[in-house]
């Protein structure tokens, strides 16, 4: 999730990274949409969809580090905090609205406290999520136990400004040494969970289904604040220490080839089978190694055409609001199928390939309607240099 403001013009974009974020938005999407076909978490029909997360913070701290690292001489925190919510904040916002829209849609048996709980709650849950305030496990109001019963998704963005208030204020200081220190014991957590060592007890004895992958930190519980505190350290600290190092390869067609390796990653079976440490291995390696090293491909590649620079920019643009609005539109296709599971395959075909569509098309909509015009106004109202 990357800024593009006005005032970062002057430098010059690595549009490489902007289509893959893109091009993982979109395994996102369809990662969803197959997983309400799956038999669990783990068997996913696109087994590793969920590691995209991991990939957007490695993106995120590179960005991060690129765009303002060499800005601290003329940039306040607090301008750094106003710059980073222009960017995030209108589409969690509107992420929420759209959950907020849908919500009743979801009303079944696979989420049983929707029209359960009183008014109130719904309408408190909904200023939260508005705000960015993560929502505790009793203020659930959908069943999932998420920071956002409207939107899913946004504990990923919980995370990431939690790594934004930790750049501005801890991460910006260290040197590339204490940087490299910090990545390596976020490594050993990343291997914690993936590996299922449970070093410090914090894994519950019920995440059998998810043993070995690092699927997880979507609620406010011991557990999972620790699987989305890893989930966010190493790839942001690995990204952020690229960015500072500045060693890059260069690869002709980069775009297509990291394109080709991040839906290879994403779609591999789960090694071994579900459960299997050999997939927390896989998980590993992909969160360890090959994921930086794709941002590094991407990093010190260049475009060659206009088709692909067009392709890599509509890309970038669509990536965040599709990510942060293609969930409530989930929630509907999973009570749907949940509801006909007797309906023909055709049928489940149909509403599949229209929930990606809507998904597509309400995200450009948002993009070019709401999110363009809003950054661009507070930009001019809140961070227009006098």
């Amino acid at each position: 999730m990357t800024d593009k403001n006005v005032y970062l013009a002057s430098k010059p974009r690595y549009e490489i990274l902007d289509g893959l974020r893109g091009v993982a938005s979109v395994l996102v999407v369809l990662f969803h949409l197959l997983e309400t076909y799956s038999g669990g978490q783990a068997t996913q029909i696109i087994n590793h969809g969920y590691l995209a997360v991991d990939f957007f913070f490695v993106l995120s701290g590179f960005v991060i580090g690129y765009a303002y690292d060499d800005r601290w001489n003329k940039m306040t925190v607090w301008g750094f905090f106003k710059r980073r919510l222009v960017r995030l904040q209108p589409m969690v916002i509107m992420g929420t609205v759209i959950g907020a829209c849908f919500y009743f849609f979801g009303q079944g048996s696979g989420f049983g406290l929707i029209g359960n709980v009183p008014g109130w709650k719904v309408l408190l849950a909904f200023v939260m999520g508005c705000l960015m305030i993560p929502c505790g496990m009793k203020m659930d109001i959908r069943g999932w136990g998420e920071m956002n019963s409207f939107n899913g998704p946004n504990w990923s963005l919980t995370w990431e400004y939690v790594a934004n208030i930790l750049y501005a204020l801890v991460f910006r200081f260290l040197p590339k040494a204490v940087l490299g220190v910090l990545t390596a014991a976020a490594a050993f957590c990343t291997l914690d969970i993936c590996l299922n060592w449970n070093v410090f007890g914090l894994l519950g004895e019920d995440r059998i289904a998810n043993a070995y992958t690092v699927i997880g930190g979507w609620s406010l519980t011991a557990e999972q604040v620790y699987i989305g505190l890893t989930r966010l350290f190493y790839p942001f600290l690995s990204g952020l220490l690229i960015s500072r190092i500045g060693k890059f390869i260069k690869v002709k067609g980069g775009f297509w080839w990291c394109s080709l390796i991040l839906v290879v990653l994403f779609s591999i079976p789960c090694v071994g089978g579900a459960g299997n440490i050999l997939n927390g291995v896989y998980n590993a390696i992909c969160i360890l190694l090959l994921f930086p090293i794709v941002v590094m491909m991407g990093a010190g590649s260049q475009l060659k055409g206009e088709k692909s620079t067009k392709i890599c920019t509509f890309l970038g643009e669509l990536s965040y609001p599709l990510y942060i609005t293609h969930y409530p539109i989930m929630y509907m296709q999973m009570n749907w199928a949940w509801t006909n599971p007797d309906a023909p395959a055709y049928a489940h075909v149909m509403v599949s390939v229209s929930c990606f569509l809507l998904s597509i098309g309400l995200a450009y909509a948002c993009l070019k309607l709401y999110d363009l015009p809003v950054r661009k106004w507070l930009t001019e109202k809140w961070l227009k240099r006098k």
